[in-house]
């Protein structure tokens, strides 16, 4: 899978084949419908199935104040879609030139000059163009027009509720990220470097990675049931992610016990995957008191991920 940034260098390969655009944030289970659809009209035509995208988002040059939090970096959102059988992803650096194009431009020049799509594939709910101008009857028509197919897909419902990327967003703001992970493709993880602590957490028996640098949606403040990811390997996780009042400390942490794992992570990339909250943050009479709570704590994670993996 590629992961292309320039349309100016654009590999012939990934081109004549079939094509789906949008933010695709997430990648969630509505998404992962589109992707199959696509995949399949590809390898109908015997071309390439190509997803594009922008970066930064479009809102970010239009609307900076009302920009959502991401819930993948492209580098994510592209590993996950590789997953799904993409062969290229085209995020595309978002300009004032782009976004000017109304629907009519926008479909010639991406779609017809630029890609030779031959298919597209897109969601029921579907605008493109200046102003988001650009409907599905208008893409149908400008398809129509141009010889192209086109396949719009049905939204996917769980419990009554579209699965979307704003609802997962809501869903995980509020620390119900096991309901967001029924959603997504795969639990919802952010990606931080390890840096230097306290140290508090090993004298308590406990030691644990110190996460920064992250730049997709935290969760609500708690303590979670995950897996830490690092070069491709997983263990399973106990995540404080909030401050630590029982120490007077009032400043967001997100701090990650690995379960037997044995290393230094210092420096490093650490991928922190939530499945559960288990409690809020909370501020114990003594270190007993908080010792006590982790180790039940501990006992919950290990039970947690041993059922998730019973169940893939």
């Amino acid at each position: 899978m590629r992961l292309i940034r320039d349309l100016d260098i654009l590999p012939g390969d990934c081109c004549g084949g079939a094509v789906s655009i949008g933010n695709f944030d997430g990648i969630h289970r509505g998404h992962a419908r589109i992707v199959r659809r696509l995949v399949q009209h590809a390898r109908r035509l015997d071309g390439p199935a190509v997803l594009f995208t922008f970066d930064p988002h479009p809102a970010a040059l239009l609307r900076p104040e009302a920009l959502p939090p991401p819930l993948t970096s492209i580098e994510r959102k592209a590993e996950l879609l590789a997953e799904l059988g993409v062969d290229a992803v085209i995020a595309y650096p978002t300009d004032r030139a782009l976004l000017n194009l109304d629907a009519a431009e926008f479909f010639e020049e991406i779609l017809r000059d630029r890609l030779a799509a031959r298919a597209v594939v897109e969601g029921y709910n579907f605008q493109f163009g200046r102003g988001r101008s650009g409907t599905v009857d208008t893409l149908r028509a400008l398809c129509q027009q141009g010889g192209l197919s086109l396949d719009i897909v049905e939204p996917v419902e769980i419990d009554g509720q579209v699965v979307s990327s704003s609802r997962i967003r809501a869903l995980v703001a509020r620390g119900e990220v096991d309901l967001a992970g029924r959603m997504l493709t795969q639990p919802y993880r952010i990606l931080g470097s390890v840096e230097h602590g306290a140290g508090r957490g090993a004298g308590l028996g406990y030691p644990t990675a110190n996460v920064a640098g992250v730049e997709t949606l935290l969760p609500a403040e708690g303590i979670y049931c995950g897996r830490g990811w690092s070069d491709g390997r997983s263990w399973p996780a106990a995540i404080s992610l909030g401050a630590n009042p029982t120490f007077g400390e009032r400043e967001l942490k997100i701090e990650v016990h690995l379960l037997d794992y044995r290393g230094d992570l210092y420096g490093r990339q650490l991928g922190v995957e939530f499945l559960s909250r288990l409690r809020g943050v909370e501020r114990f009479g003594d270190v007993g008191e908080l010792v006590a709570q982790m180790d039940r704590d501990i006992a919950a994670c290990r039970r947690i991920v041993a059922e998730t993996a019973a169940t893939k």
